[in-house]
C-alpha cells in the first residue's frame, strides 16, 4: 500500500530516486568501465567484447514496448515492482558468467532485456499523468536522477572492479538496484486518483483520454521523424559515451581518472535535463533541441584531442546533448501523440533509442578494430547529429498542447508541410 499523497512533486522525488539506478547508469554508462576487464578475463578483442555488451541492448529495446503496453493495461506499480526484483537478480547473476562468449552474451542479454522495466518509461508515464502545465520541468527534474546515477555508477563500478573483480561488481550493482528502486516505486510512483494532479479533476478513463493509439500514430510523418531523430542521437552520443573510458586510457589516462571523467557526463546530463525541462515549458521544443543537440559535435572534437582538460569538456558537452534527448522522448510523445497510449508509444520510441545506443556501442568497437582509432566513429557521430537537428525542426505544431493554452498561440509554431 502506497503512502497517500496529493502533491505531484512526490512523484518527481520518487522518479529521481529510482532513476539513479535505472538501466542507463547501471548497464549502459558502465559499459566502458567493464570493457577492458572483460577483454582481459575472456581473451576477446574490442569488437567482440563490444558485441557481447551491445547485443543485450537490442533485447532491451524489444522489451520496452511490451512493458509500456503492460503498464497501460495494469498500472505502473503492478508491472514495475515484480519486474525490478527479477531484473536486479539478473544483474547479480552475471557474477556467475562462464568464460564463454555465448554464455556471457546470453546472460547479459537476459539482464539487459529485463532492464527495460527500469528504463524511464514508468516514471515518465506517471509524471505525464500528474503534470500538464509544468510537465517539461517535472520531467527534467525527474530525469536528473539518470544524471546522478551516471556520475556515481561508473566510479562505483571502477572501485568495485578493483576490489572484487568485474563479477563481484555486477553482483553489488544488482543488490543496489533492488534496494534503491523498489522502495521508490512502491512509495511514490503511481497514476493519480480523482482530485490529484495539477488540474485536480476527476481521473479520465484510459479509453477517454485524448491521444492516438499506436496504429494511428504510425501512419503520421511526425512519428517516423521522431523515431529517426531518436535513433541518430542515440547512435552518436550513447555510442561515443560507451567508449570514453577505453579512448582515454588508450591515450595514457589512468583508469580511475578516466572513470571520474566519465562521471562528469552524468552531472552534465543532469544539467541538460533540468535546462531542457525548464525551456520546453516556455519555448518550442524543437528550437531547444536544436541548440543542445549541436553542443556534442564540439565535444567529439575535444575527445579526439585527448589532451589536458579538453576530454572533460567534451564529456560535459555530450552530457548536455543526451540530457535533452531523454527529456524530449516523454515530452514530445505527450505533446504529439497524447496520453491515451502513452506507455506503448513511448515504449516504441525508447525501443528505437535503445537500438541506436546498442548499434553505437558495437560500431565504436568495430570501427576501432578496423581503423586503429576512434576518430572515424567520432566524425560519423557528428554527421548524424547534424541530420537529427534538421529533422527535429520538421515535427511541426504540437497536437496536444497544454490544456489551458489558448488556441491562437499555436499559430506561432511552425506547421508541418
Amino acid at each position: 500500500m502506497a503512502i497517500r499523497f496529493t502533491n505531484p512533486w512526490w512523484v518527481v522525488a520518487g522518479a529521481v530516486t529510482g532513476l539513479v539506478v535505472c538501466n542507463g547508469p547501471v548497464m549502459a554508462f558502465t559499459f566502458g568501465v567493464f570493457l577492458k576487464p572483460l577483454m582481459a578475463d575472456m581473451g576477446w578483442d574490442r569488437g567482440t567484447a563490444s558485441f557481447a555488451l551491445s547485443f543485450g541492448g537490442v533485447i532491451s529495446a524489444l522489451m520496452v514496448p511490451m512493458f509500456g503496453w503492460m503498464m497501460d493495461r495494469w498500472s505502473i506499480r503492478r508491472v514495475a515492482l515484480p519486474g525490478i526484483v527479477i531484473y536486479a537478480a539478473a544483474i547479480a547473476l552475471l557474477a556467475l558468467s562462464p568464460r564463454s562468449f555465448l554464455g556471457f552474451t546470453l546472460l547479459f542479454a537476459l539482464a539487459e532485456g529485463l532492464s527495460a522495466i527500469q528504463t524511464p518509461i514508468g516514471y515518465a508515464k506517471a509524471i505525464a499523468a500528474w503534470f500538464d502545465r509544468r510537465r517539461g520541468l517535472a520531467l527534467g527534474i525527474a530525469m536528473s536522477g539518470v544524471g546522478i546515477g551516471g556520475f556515481i555508477m561508473p566510479q562505483l563500478a571502477e572501485a568495485l572492479i578493483e576490489r572484487v573483480g568485474w563479477r563481484g561488481a555486477y553482483a553489488v550493482l544488482g543488490l543496489l538496484t533492488l534496494l534503491v528502486a523498489f522502495p521508490a516505486v512502491a512509495l511514490w510512483i503511481r497514476e493519480p486518483r480523482d482530485g490529484e494532479g495539477e488540474h485536480g479533476g476527476p481521473v479520465i478513463a484510459r479509453g477517454e483520454m485524448p491521444g492516438l493509439m499506436p496504429g494511428e500514430a504510425a501512419v503520421t510523418g511526425r512519428f517516423w521523424i521522431l523515431l529517426t531523430v531518436l535513433f541518430l542521437v542515440a547512435i552518436s552520443i550513447n555510442g561515443t559515451v560507451a567508449h570514453v573510458v577505453p579512448l582515454l586510457t588508450d591515450a595514457g589516462m589512468p583508469r580511475a581518472t578516466a572513470a571520474a571523467t566519465l562521471g562528469l557526463f552524468g552531472l552534465a546530463t543532469m544539467t541538460g535535463r533540468l535546462l531542457a525541462g525548464y525551456l520546453v515549458d516556455r519555448f518550442f521544443a524543437s528550437y531547444v533541441a536544436t541548440v543542445l543537440f549541436l553542443a556534442p559535435i564540439a565535444g567529439f572534437v575535444f575527445l579526439a584531442s585527448a589532451a589536458g582538460t579538453l576530454p572533460a569538456i567534451g564529456v560535459i558537452l555530450l552530457g548536455l546533448g543526451l540530457g535533452t534527448e531523454i527529456d524530449l522522448i516523454a515530452f514530445l510523445v505527450s505533446r504529439y501523440f497524447g496520453q491515451r497510449a502513452f506507455g506503448q508509444i513511448y515504449g516504441y520510441c525508447f525501443m528505437v533509442f535503445s537500438f541506436g545506443s546498442a548499434a553505437g556501442r558495437f560500431l565504436g568497437g568495430y570501427i576501432y578494430d578496423l581503423a586503429g582509432s576512434y576518430n572515424p566513429a567520432l566524425i560519423g557521430a557528428g554527421i548524424a547529429l547534424v541530420i537529427s537537428v534538421i529533422l527535429v525542426n520538421r515535427l511541426g505544431s504540437y497536437l496536444y498542447p497544454v490544456r489551458s493554452e489558448p488556441a491562437p498561440a499555436l499559430a506561432a509554431q511552425p506547421a508541418l508541410p
